[in-house]
């Protein structure tokens, strides 16, 4: 038969499992006590280890005012599409509202937290 690539391309450290982020450190001599660490201690030990920065993620301060004018003109936009009977954009425009709506869920918390 043929022979397979083994090659295997490893995920990013942040989308691995803590199962996955053991096995790595466990690989890594500079580390200790992997199996009493969360995913959280494992990823910063990793990259440490490897000599990876660790650079914050970017937040974009949306405030519930302009994420709820999207969510509007998202609306409008899904009715267009519903009476030209295209379903399938429809489906997506209701997702894209629920993802927005979701948003302004979080947006609205953090504020009350603040």
């Amino acid at each position: 038969m043929g022979e397979e690539k083994t090659e295997t391309k490893e995920k990013p450290l942040g989308k691995m499992t803590v199962k996955e982020l053991r096995e790595v450190g466990k690989q890594l001599p500079e580390i200790t006590g992997v199996h009493g660490m969360n995913k959280a201690e494992l990823l910063s030990s990793i990259k440490k280890a490897r000599g990876i920065k660790d650079e914050p993620k970017k937040k974009t301060d949306a405030s519930v005012h302009e994420i709820k004018k999207k969510i509007k003109a998202l609306k409008a936009e899904r009715e267009v599409v519903l009476n030209n009977n295209d379903k399938k954009m429809a489906k997506i425009y209701r997702r894209r509202i629920t993802r927005l709506k979701k948003k302004t869920r979080r947006a609205a918390d953090s504020r009350q937290a603040v």
